[in-house]
């Protein structure tokens, strides 16, 4: 069992930047991938950041390339979203989750459905 607890949203201006945290307790943090996902009002949940048990293994979505960073503090059972240049678009709740099944391995998934556990989600509102 991992619970997930998000924080760190907030309103924010066109351009500016927030850090969001996803702190974890339960089964052993730092064996397995965590990621970021968001959902916009009437829209599906889409992938944004991934980060496997090695923190140099990472994955964006398009859309926040170049623009936000995902790390992990295993000491702390914490993983980070640091978003950057933020745009009206990126409004949306933002979800972490962990995908226990890919403990070890190599690479991570951007698929929502392969995601075993989720946080209760933390709100970020970018305004023009």
């Amino acid at each position: 069992q991992v619970q997930l607890v998000e924080s760190g949203g907030g309103l924010v201006q066109a351009g500016g930047s927030l850090r969001l945290s996803c702190a974890a307790s339960g089964r052993a943090f730092s064996s397995y991938p965590m990621g970021w996902f968001r959902q916009a009002p009437g829209k599906e949940r889409e992938f944004v950041a991934a980060i496997a048990w090695r923190s140099s293994i990472t994955n964006y979505a398009d859309s926040v390339k170049g623009r936000f960073t995902i790390s992990r503090d295993n000491a702390k059972n914490t993983v980070y979203l640091q978003m950057n240049s933020l745009k009206p678009e990126d409004t949306a709740v933002y979800y972490c989750a962990a995908d226990l099944a890919l403990a070890y391995r190599t690479y991570v998934r951007t698929s929502k459905q392969e995601y075993d556990y989720w946080g209760q989600g933390t709100q970020v509102t970018v305004s023009s």
